[in-house]
C-alpha cells in the first residue's frame, strides 16, 4: 500500500466522542484518508511519498470556523472596547471605505490567522468578495464566502435611519449568486458559497422573502446574523411586529439549512422556534462576552438548536474558541455538567461545522474515505505538559499557536508552524500596511 502522505507517532481523536488512539497512524491518497488507526495495524508494505512522525502531538479533525469577517481585523484592538456596531462608527474604517487591494491584504491576514490557528475551513463574509475568496483560497485552506446582501442604505443606519431600496437588493444579491456560480460546487470542495443575508433590519421583508425563495431555487445554504443586539430587535419589532426569530419564520428562512450567528436576544419562545426548526447557531462566545452579552447556547441546545462555533473578528482561534464555549455555557447554570464537556464543544467546532456547511458526509472527521482535512497540535509545550486527558488539555490550556501542522484535503498546508504556499511577512505586512491606510482616511474624514 502507497500513500501519497502518511503521519505516524500521534495522539489520534478521530472524532468528537471517540477515545483517543495512543501511537496513531493516518495514511492519505488522493486527498481522501485511507487508513486511520494504531501504527501497529498498518500494512507490513506500506510506504508513503511523504512520511510525517510527529511524536508528541495530538491529531483532531481540521476545526470549521462557521461565521468570520477576515477583513474586520482592521479594527482589532480597538473595536472590542466600543460597543455594538464600531464599524458603523464616525472615524472607524467602515466596509464601503475598502479598496479592492486592501480588501484582498486583509482577508489574506485574517484567512492565515485562522489556518494557522487550526482553521481548515472558514465561512466569511464582507466586501469585494469576489476577489477575496479566491485570494484568501490561495493560502490553502478552504473558503466558503459570500458579500453582504442586503437592501438596506448602510449610511443611514448609523444614524438610526433604515432605508431599503430594491436596487440595492437586486445587486447584492445577484452578486452573491454570481459569487455561487464562480466558487461553489467544486470538485475539490475547497471554495463554496452561502447566501449570506446580512441581518433581518437591513433586509426588508419583501427582501427577506424574495432571498428565501433564492435559497430553495438554487439548493443554497443561508447564513445571517440573528438577534444580535437590541437595536435588531427593537427594529424588527417596530416593522414587523414580532421578533427577528418569528420574522425569518414567517418569511421561510427558519429551518434547518439556516445558520444563524449570534442568537443572544431571544424569549423563550424564541428559543423554542429555532430549536424546533434545526438552525445551525453559530455561537461566538469570545466575541460576544467582550461585548457583554452570552447567548443562551445551554437552553438552545436543549430546544434542539444545532451548536457551531466561530471567531466573528478581531480574532481567530479556534482553539481558544473551544474554551470560551464550553465556560460560557457553564456559567449559565453555574455548574459542570456531563452534557457540556470538551468533546461536545470540540464536535460543535468540527462535526457541527461541517454539517452546517452542507459537508457532514465529506469532513468534520477523521475517517476512512473522508477528504483528509486535519490539525496537528504540538503537545510537548510546557503548558500541554501533562497530558493525561489530551482533549481536555487542549480545550483547557491550549492555544491556536500550538498548531504545528494543519492538512487541507491532502496536502501539508502548515508545517512547522509556517504555512507553505506564501511568505507570511509579506501577508503580515500587506495586511498592516491597509489597515493603517484605511485608518488614516477614517479619520480624514471626520
Amino acid at each position: 500500500m502507497t500513500f501519497d502522505l502518511l503521519i505516524e507517532g500521534i495522539t489520534l481523536i478521530p472524532r468528537a466522542f471517540a477515545a483517543p488512539i495512543e501511537k496513531a497512524a493516518l495514511g492519505i491518497k488522493d486527498a481522501r484518508f485511507t487508513f486511520v488507526g494504531p501504527a501497529s495495524e498498518l500494512p507490513p508494505d506500506a510506504t508513503a511519498t511523504r512520511h510525517l512522525k510527529l511524536n508528541g502531538h495530538l491529531v483532531i479533525p481540521g476545526m470549521v470556523n462557521v461565521h468570520t469577517h477576515t477583513i474586520l481585523s482592521m479594527v482589532r484592538g480597538v473595536a472590542e472596547d466600543m460597543g455594538f456596531a464600531p464599524a458603523y462608527t464616525p472615524g472607524v474604517p467602515q466596509g464601503h471605505m475598502v479598496r479592492e487591494d486592501e480588501a484582498v491584504a486583509l482577508a489574506r491576514l485574517g484567512a492565515l490567522e485562522a489556518m494557522l490557528a487550526g482553521s481548515t475551513l472558514i465561512n466569511d463574509t464582507y466586501v469585494h468578495t469576489d476577489i477575496t475568496l479566491p485570494a484568501m483560497a490561495d493560502l490553502g485552506l478552504r473558503v466558503f464566502s459570500c458579500n453582504r446582501i442586503h437592501d438596506a442604505d448602510f449610511s443611514g443606519i448609523a444614524s438610526g435611519r433604515w432605508v431599503h431600496h430594491q436596487e440595492i437588493g437586486e445587486r447584492t444579491l445577484n452578486q452573491a449568486l454570481g459569487i455561487a456560480q464562480r466558487f461553489h460546487g467544486k470538485p475539490d470542495a475547497r471554495t463554496g458559497v452561502q447566501l449570506a443575508a446580512h441581518a433581518p433590519d437591513t433586509c426588508s421583508t419583501p427582501f427577506l422573502r424574495e432571498v428565501a425563495e433564492t435559497a430553495r431555487r438554487t439548493g443554497l445554504s443561508v447564513q445571517t446574523h440573528l438577534s444580535q443586539s437590541k437595536v435588531e430587535v427593537a427594529r424588527i419589532r417596530e416593522r414587523d411586529g414580532c421578533s427577528p426569530p418569528e420574522l425569518l419564520e414567517e418569511v421561510g428562512l427558519l429551518n434547518e439549512r439556516l445558520v444563524a450567528a449570534h442568537c443572544i436576544h431571544l424569549s423563550e419562545s424564541d428559543i423554542a422556534r429555532i430549536g424546533a426548526a434545526g438552525v445551525f447557531v453559530a455561537h461566538i462566545p469570545k466575541g460576544n462576552a467582550t461585548g457583554g452579552t452570552i447567548a443562551p447556547t445551554r437552553k438552545l441546545v436543549q430546544a434542539g438548536a444545532r451548536l457551531t462555533l466561530a471567531t466573528d473578528n478581531m480574532h481567530a482561534d479556534m482553539i481558544e474558541i473551544l474554551r470560551w464555549g464550553l465556560c460560557m455555557g457553564r456559567v449559565q447554570t453555574g455548574r459542570v455538567e456531563d452534557d457540556w464537556q470538551p468533546e461536545h464543544m470540540l464536535h460543535a467546532a468540527t462535526e457541527g461545522g461541517a454539517a452546517a456547511m452542507g459537508m457532514a458526509d465529506q469532513i468534520g472527521q477523521i475517517a476512512v474515505g473522508f477528504r483528509a482535512d486535519c490539525v496537528a497540535v504540538d503537545l510537548r509545550r510546557p503548558h500541554l505538559v501533562p497530558h493525561n486527558d489530551p482533549l481536555g488539555t487542549l480545550v483547557h490550556t491550549g492555544m491556536g499557536r500550538d498548531v504545528s501542522h494543519v492538512v487541507v484535503e491532502g496536502e501539508i498546508v502548515v508545517e512547522d508552524f509556517r504555512p507553505t504556499r506564501c511568505d507570511p511577512e509579506e501577508v503580515i505586512r500587506a495586511g498592516a500596511a491597509a489597515s493603517a491606510a484605511l485608518w488614516e482616511r477614517a479619520r480624514a474624514s471626520l
